[in-house]
This record gives C-alpha cells, sequence and structure tokens, in this order.
C-alpha cells in the first residue's frame, strides 16, 4: 500500500435506508395496556403487582417486573411517569 493511501480520506458509503419500507412488528401499546399485561404477568407469577409496579416505578429498576410473557421487555417500553400518569387519571376518574 502506498503512503499516499493512509493520508487519504476514507469514505463508506451506507446503503440509504426508505422508513416508510421498514416493516415494524412491534405493536404500540397504551400505559393502560402495558399495566394490564404486566399486571397479569406478575399475578401469574405469584408477586403482588401492587407492590411490583410501585417498585418499578419508584426506582427505574426493571428487576421488580418478571420476564414472564415478555412483561419486563414491555413495561420498559412505556416511560414510567407515562405510567404514573395513567395510574393517577384512573384513581381520579373512578375515585373521585
Amino acid at each position: 500500500m502506498a503512503r499516499e493511501d493512509f493520508n487519504a480520506t476514507q469514505f463508506i458509503q451506507l446503503p440509504v435506508v426508505d422508513e416508510t419500507e421498514q416493516k415494524t412488528d412491534e405493536k404500540e401499546y397504551s400505559p393502560a395496556e402495558v399495566l394490564r399485561d404486566v399486571y397479569q404477568a406478575l399475578s401469574e407469577r405469584g408477586y403482588n403487582p401492587e407492590t411490583q409496579i410501585v417498585g418499578y416505578i419508584m426506582s427505574g429498576d426493571p428487576t421488580y417486573i418478571t420476564n414472564h410473557n415478555g412483561a419486563r421487555a414491555l413495561i420498559m417500553k412505556v416511560e414510567r411517569d407515562e405510567l404514573l400518569s395513567e395510574l393517577v387519571e384512573h384513581y381520579i376518574a373512578t375515585k373521585l
């Protein structure tokens, strides 16, 4: 390799991806749907869903949520403040 090859700027051409052509197999879940599915998974595993979900929302530690039925990955798709907002809205709508 000639010395001038080391001094030349390298150029890498990446293929252009049209975002409209990308397939997304992932369904978008609302915070309510996430809470419902995570609650069910925690119940099936014998955990107290209320304390586990509160622990996750307060700490951000995903190990509060079981991996059962993909619950941990699912809850991490929604921001914690969105989960809390959903819970507060539901409480106000049903209890006050």
